[in-house]
């Protein structure tokens, strides 16, 4: 088991790969970096990279290899379907579905709906989320300012929605704020109106905790590289009847049973699920990577959530003296997991995160995070001129120093100005006469 103690506290957290990553600065020197960005991408954990080694040796063909090691690679890719089922809680009958992220789960659940399916969801979402769903009969629901307002909007969304199919779509964590959703709530609500609801789980599921059937969810979707194994490999978990019924997502071997020629035309047998929208090689290396995290987190949880908001509360109070600095919030009752997005009055969010790289080795996130609606309209509220802002996020990675330096380096920025001079280039900020050279795998 690898732990590591984060400096300035007396958590023991996963220990991830990286974490003494040192990188280079404008100014010559070089700092250990400061990994403010998990929210977008999570290194991998330690123990992770530990079970990918194991693994590879044995890698070879799943489902249609007769030699041992095939028999060995397909033994895990199907074991994995039950360990990910145990993290967030599932039933026994749900199916299991590997994807490429949460992405790619969404849009298989959305090509896999009945016909003339109502949807509802809230204008807050992630892309991922918010536009796979299109048509009359999908209701895109304001952000609202409560968790008790998002429990009536939503009551009242789906009284006013069709008679037949329905199907709500939340979020478990917002890709934007970090606020947590009152998924039980409003999944309580769907089942009085006799309608479905599908989990965005890719912020929630690195942070907190899942059950599947305490929150009375249908369908799950979270990502491997969001969760600390990014090798590729999501998932979408749920219930089988409207997957098994859909025409397969993708097409080719392994969602094919038989395939038969009649001269004219090819007759084609569907794979059952969960292989009926596997289609292709499966990615077992990323499935294990995805599964054997989910093992860790389910061993840290105690540790884990203690160790992200001792920091996420380190981080507020931080930027709460940063003169001219609004944090984005969509609601104003929630808990939330270690992300945070601000602006600053009187500057670009694309040239504080390329200073706060360039000057100080943080890596945060600018822009509209993949939600531009409800970021536009959040930085509007905020008095900013451009829909962008900047994001912080905290994992395992983060130590009380990352964040002092991130609060340090802003108040820098605002008070007394940047060291080096930036310019605008294809719609970016970069430092002029950077000298930062790049590691040698990519000389």
């Amino acid at each position: 088991m690898t732990l590591a103690i984060t400096p300035g506290t007396t958590t023991a957290v996963p220990a991830v790969v990286g974490a003494d990553l040192r990188v280079p600065l404008v100014t010559g020197e070089r700092v250990t970096y400061a990994n403010l960005d998990h929210a977008a991408s999570a290194p991998c954990l330690q123990e992770v990279r530990d079970a990918v080694d194991e693994l590879l040796p044995w890698y070879a063909s799943v489902h249609r290899g007769a030699g041992f090691a095939s028999q060995v690679s397909t033994r895990v890719y199907e074991q994995a379907r039950d360990r990910i089922r145990r993290f967030v809680g599932a039933h026994s009958s749900d199916t299991v579905v590997f994807t490429r992220n949460t992405t790619d789960s969404l849009n298989l659940l959305a090509r896999s709906v009945p016909k003339n399916t109502a949807v509802v969801l809230f204008d807050s979402e992630h892309h991922a989320a918010l536009l796979p769903w299109r048509g009359p009969n999908v209701q895109r629901v304001p952000a609202p300012s409560s968790s008790g307002a998002a429990v009536v909007a939503l009551d009242r969304a789906l009284a006013a929605a069709p008679v037949g199919p329905r199907l709500v779509i939340v979020t478990g964590a917002s890709n934007v704020t970090g606020e947590l959703w009152p998924v039980a709530a409003l999944a309580k609500v769907a089942r009085r109106h006799g309608a479905r609801i599908a989990l965005d789980a890719a912020q929630l599921a690195p942070h907190r905790p899942i059950n599947a059937r305490e929150l009375g969810v249908d369908y799950i979707a979270f990502s491997g590289h969001k969760i600390y194994a990014p090798f590729g490999a999501g998932v979408l978990v749920g219930r089988a009847d409207w997957l098994q019924q859909a025409q397969p997502y993708l097409v080719g071997g392994g969602a094919t049973s038989k395939v038969t020629d009649h001269g004219d035309r090819l007759g084609v047998a569907w794979s059952a699920v969960p292989e009926r929208h596997e289609a292709g090689s499966p990615n077992v290396v990323g499935v294990h990577a995805l599964a054997a995290a989910c093992e860790i987190l389910s061993r840290h949880w105690e540790q884990t959530v203690a160790h992200e908001q001792e920091l996420l509360t380190r981080l507020q109070n931080g930027l709460r003296t940063i003169p001219g600095l609004r944090e984005l919030a969509i609601l104003t009752d929630a808990d939330k997991v270690g992300v945070v997005s601000f602006t600053i009055s009187g500057f670009d969010a694309g040239f504080l995160a390329a200073a706060l790289s360039a000057e100080y080795g943080i890596g945060v996130r600018d822009g509209a995070f993949c939600a531009h609606v409800i970021v536009g309209r959040l930085v509007k509220q905020a008095g900013a001129h451009e829909e962008r802002a900047v994001r912080a996020s905290i994992g395992l990675g983060t130590t009380p120093e990352h964040v002092d330096r991130l609060v340090a380096a802003l108040r820098t920025l605002v008070t007394e100005g940047p060291k080096w001079t930036y310019a605008q280039r294809d719609g970016r900020w970069v430092p002029q006469d950077d000298n930062r050279t790049l590691p040698p795998f990519l000389a």
